[in-house]
Order: structure tokens, then C-alpha cells, then sequence
């Protein structure tokens, strides 16, 4: 099989590793604390592979996009915070499940969400390229939005140091490793064979960190499901109508299709694996049930993206 077959064939494998997640979680429950420990390392594993494969001379002229990022800001920070509120009055009388619904749909992606933009045929660059801006407004902006959208619950304190220890573990140190790594390859030729060794990488990297986050988390997930049940229709609809707000944005700041396709992945994949820190470090009488609110939302999401791969590149195009 060459890189083009392994790429066709993604999202098979995808599902595979989806359904053998669900039953070695479930058949191995005294491995699951392993699985757990393995995610943060997958996932630098799969932003590495990813970062080898974009040219970052190019970074630089990405953060210059206005428009590109207008459209993101929009809808990311405007649009899917109006979304979140309509959704989530359903669940005001669950506080756990909404503070846990609250964290993880309001922060927008900085990681894996430059690999579903590679894949879904979107500019992974500007992509990457506005990963620090959105970290930095999401900070910001977080204690707002839950302020507003708790009321009386607003009292519950957010931490940001999860947010700081995510970007530099998932997403500079594997970012200056690929930058040093693609300027040896011009040079030494072992490092231009690693680097061509690599190109295969991403597709059996992101089936890594499916396996290893739903593998963990399943039992957590199952043990709470009928707890859980009033935020499910809220993740559907939110994976239903945040990618038309991410395409909206883009079509009113007139973006070209790769930049429109990259808006609309953006808008649509959350910050699910960054923010479970910080639902862990809530109150221990919601701790426990806003984690698996959170946890809910990435299984979802997942599946979501799998579709998102295959449909946003055949919906959003000239």
C-alpha cells in the first residue's frame, strides 16, 4: 500500500480504530489508566507528523490574512457562543452537565483540528498559523462567556494553566521539533529520510489518539450515560449547525475555498482534550459528571469529524 491508498483509505481505518477503542475499553477496564496516560503523548505524536508536512515559511503570511481571520474570529468567538447559549438552556436544571457543555463548546480547537483541516482539503497552514490567537482569546474570553451563561453559578473558578501546558505540550514542542527536523532534511540526508519516513505517519497517528482517548474514557462515558442524556441532542445539534456558522462566516468575508473549508473546521471542532483539565479541577460535587459531559462531547466530535472529511470538501468548493 502507498501513501495515496493509506489516505483514501482513512476513513475506514478511522472506524476501525473507533470500534476497537470502544472494545478494548470496555474488555480491558485495568488497562484504562494506561490508555489515559497515552493521550497527551499521541497526540503530540500525531501534531509532529502533521507539522512535518507544512511548509512554515508560509506561517507567517497566513497570520497577515485578515480576512481569514475575521471570518475565524466571527464565527468562532461571535456565532458559536450565540449557538451554545440557544442550546444549552435545556440543561440549566443539570448544572454539572453545563458547565462541562459550556467549557468544551466554547473554546475552539488549537490541536488536532490543523490535522481534520489537512485532511478535509482546507489550509492546515492558516490553520496552524492562527492556533496562538485563538488561544489567547479563548483565555480571555472563557470566564466571560461561562459568567454570562452560569448566572448565579458563575462563582466557579477557572484555572488557565491546562490551557498553557496543552499549547506547549501539543503544540510548540512538536512544532519547533518538525521546524529543526525540516532544516536538517536540507541538509543531511538521514534527516530527509526521516522526514519522508514520517509523510505516512499521520493517518496511523490520528487512528493512535481515536484508540487511546476512546479507549479511556469509554467505561466513564457508559458508567454515566443515563446522566448524560439531556447534553447529547445538544452536541448533535451543535455538529450539525456549527459547521454552517463556520461556512456562513467564511461566504461573508468572501474567503476562497480552501480558507472557507479551513473556517468551517475550525468552528466546528472544540478544545474537548485541553479543557477536561479544567473540568477535573472543578468542585468535587460536579467534577465528576462535567468531565463526562466533556468526555461525551469528544466521542461525538469524533465521529462528527470523520463525516466532516468526507462531506465539507464535496459541500464547500467553487
Amino acid at each position: 500500500m502507498n501513501r495515496e491508498q493509506l489516505e483514501t483509505k482513512q476513513i475506514q481505518i478511522y472506524f476501525a480504530a473507533v470500534i476497537a477503542a470502544v472494545a478494548f475499553g470496555l474488555l480491558a477496564p485495568d488497562a484504562l489508566r494506561y490508555m489515559q496516560a497515552l493521550v497527551t503523548p499521541a497526540i503530540a505524536v500525531l501534531m509532529y507528523a502533521m507539522f512535518l508536512q507544512i511548509p512554515f515559511l508560509d506561517l507567517r503570511q497566513g497570520l497577515g490574512n485578515r480576512r481569514f481571520m475575521a471570518a475565524l474570529l466571527l464565527a468562532n468567538f461571535l456565532l458559536v457562543p450565540l449557538l451554545v447559549w440557544v442550546a444549552t438552556r435545556g440543561l440549566v436544571e443539570h448544572p454539572a452537565i453545563l458547565i462541562g457543555a459550556l467549557l468544551v463548546l466554547l473554546t475552539p480547537c488549537i490541536d488536532y483540528v490543523v490535522v481534520f483541516t489537512h485532511i478535509g482539503k482546507g489550509d492546515s497552514r492558516l490553520t496552524l498559523a492562527a492556533t496562538p490567537v485563538l488561544l489567547l482569546v479563548q483565555l480571555v474570553l472563557l470566564p466571560v462567556y461561562l459568567a454570562l451563561m452560569l448566572g448565579e453559578r458563575s462563582e466557579v473558578s477557572i484555572a488557565i494553566a491546562p490551557f498553557i501546558e496543552a499549547f506547549v505540550l501539543l503544540i510548540v514542542l512538536p512544532l519547533l521539533l518538525a521546524v529543526l527536523t525540516s532544516a536538517g532534511a536540507r541538509r543531511w540526508r538521514a534527516a530527509a529520510a526521516w522526514n519522508d519516513a514520517w509523510a505516512w505517519m499521520p493517518v496511523p497517528a490520528m487512528a493512535g489518539v481515536l484508540v487511546a482517548v476512546i479507549g479511556s474514557q469509554i467505561a466513564v462515558v457508559l458508567r454515566d450515560f443515563d446522566r448524560l442524556l439531556p447534553v447529547i441532542p445538544v452536541y448533535i445539534g451543535f455538529m450539525l449547525l456549527a459547521p454552517v456558522i463556520g461556512f456562513v462566516s467564511a461566504r461573508l468575508l468572501r474567503l476562497p475555498v480552501a480558507e472557507a473549508r479551513s473556517v468551517t473546521f475550525s468552528a466546528a471542532t472544540r478544545n474537548s482534550l485541553v479543557v477536561l483539565p479544567l473540568a477535573l479541577a472543578l468542585p468535587e460535587e460536579i467534577r465528576g459528571l462535567a468531565a463526562a459531559a466533556v468526555i461525551t462531547q469528544t466521542l461525538v466530535e469524533l465521529v462528527s469529524e470523520l463525516i466532516y472529511v468526507r462531506v465539507v470538501p464535496a459541500l464547500v468548493r467553487e
